[in-house]
């Protein structure tokens, strides 16, 4: 009864047109009504409780710090100081879409934001170049992607304030996937630019290591905002919120001091902030509720013993929990995908066995995976906007396929080598 009304409640809601949050949230304050005696009042204590957690105050600083650095221009000087490393290998400045995105993903935390900061600088370059357009937005879309695993990832972090998994530990687990993905990108790059059609015109430029050196010089800047936002949080100096309210702040100097940063751009990244925070604020609130009532009803518990009966072993119901993702994948951005699932996969995949820690990481790549799949692929929509319509969503998405596979290998090789993401938690923290 209890599994019938959550999955009608939330098909109504959600047809009806109400907000994701909302629709979550109702879904939660019915099943405490109708299934669990009236017990409502509990959704209110834990909604007040996770808006009132200091861990989770580090969101709306780790959105402010990456609004602040696209509206400062600071990606386009780390774009140019890197363009010079990657002359001599064939796909020449593709790479540099995912030696940038890399580098970004390292202090934006978003993925949608690493894609829009590097489209917009990339994209209009590279055509004039005479790079093939699909194949641009394609490298975009996949490096964008790195910005939700590469730490300080946002979904790292809401999976963290919510499950209650230390974010230290998740942080330094995302490094080592990270860079194997991006390093799988660069290959797939160099494979594409020696076979098949012309991707990337014929380099005229000559490899120089005096220009290489004098590119990363302009680059300097970054580690420094890099050591605010990720070191300090490792060597055990601040928190996470710490560490993004010391982000910002050095964001902010940066961006006046080094990029193209006004006060007019700074209040134009605060609005946008608050409102991204705000829209995510409400899928929390309306999580939290429905986890109350998912939690207090025993759902994942019996979702456990259903699946038990089928017969399948714990890398079974890994297996449709990985489809289950996908296929909601398609419909729901990346956020709102794990915010609405974790109440029923978390509980169940831990008491399996498997590490939460591991599985933040696998979470996060099936939600790199959406974000290039569509029809809500929110990368490919970016995107394709920055293009003005040069490239269609249908072929970035086509695109994307290879990047899409990628990731899609690496959680496999995750699962199939967890100390992958494990090693680096366990001998640094």
């Amino acid at each position: 009864m209890s599994w019938m009304i959550l999955g009608s409640s939330l098909a109504v809601l959600l047809a009806s047109g109400a907000l994701l949050g909302a629709a979550l949230g109702l879904t939660g304050f019915i099943l405490l009504h109708f299934m669990a005696n009236g017990a409502t009042s509990l959704a209110i204590n834990s909604a007040w409780n996770l808006l009132t957690d200091f861990t989770l105050s580090a969101v709306p600083l780790f959105i402010m710090l990456g609004d602040i650095l696209l509206a400062s221009g600071v990606s386009t000087r780390v774009y140019n100081g890197l363009t010079p490393l990657f002359r001599c290998l064939p796909g020449q400045l593709l790479h540099t879409n995912i030696a940038v995105c890399t580098l970004f993903g390292a202090v934006s935390g978003s993925s949608t934001s690493t894609a829009a900061a590097i489209g917009s600088v990339s994209y209009p370059e590279l055509k004039q170049r005479g790079y093939e357009p699909n194949m641009v937005v394609g490298s975009l879309a996949a490096g964008g992607t790195l910005g939700l695993l590469i730490p300080p990832s946002l979904s790292l972090l809401i999976y963290g304030a919510t499950q209650e998994v230390s974010i230290g530990r998740l942080f330094l687990a995302g490094l080592l996937p990270g860079l194997m993905i991006s390093t799988a990108f660069f290959v797939w790059i160099y494979i594409r630019a020696r076979v098949g059609s012309q991707v990337a015109p014929a380099n005229t430029e000559p490899f120089s290591w005096k220009d290489v050196g004098q590119g990363l010089l302009q680059v300097w800047p970054l580690p420094i905002l890099i050591f605010f936002v990720l070191g300090t949080i490792y060597m055990g100096i601040a928190t996470p919120t710490e560490a993004a309210a010391m982000g910002v702040g050095v964001s902010v100097l940066l961006g006046f001091f080094w990029g193209d940063l006004t006060w007019k751009l700074l209040w134009q990244a605060l609005r946008s902030s608050a409102m991204m925070f705000s829209a995510v604020a409400l899928i929390l609130v309306g999580t939290v509720i429905l986890a109350q009532a998912v939690s207090l009803l025993g759902l994942p518990r019996e979702a456990v013993g259903m699946i038990s009966e089928l017969g399948l072993d714990r890398y079974g119901v890994l297996l449709m929990v990985v489809v289950v993702y996908l296929v909601l994948g398609c419909f729901f951005d990346g956020i709102s995908l794990l915010l609405m699932t974790l109440p029923i996969t978390f509980p169940m995949v831990t008491s399996l066995g498997f590490d939460p820690v591991w599985f933040g990481i696998v979470v996060t790549l099936l939600m790199e995976v959406g974000m290039i799949t569509p029809p809500v692929g929110l990368n490919l929509f970016v995107l394709s906007s920055i293009t003005k319509g040069d490239v269609s969503v249908p072929s970035a998405a086509w695109a994307s396929l290879p990047y899409w596979l990628i990731l899609l290998a690496a959680v496999a090789v995750l699962t199939l080598f967890p100390q992958i993401t494990l090693w680096l938690p366990e001998v640094l923290s």
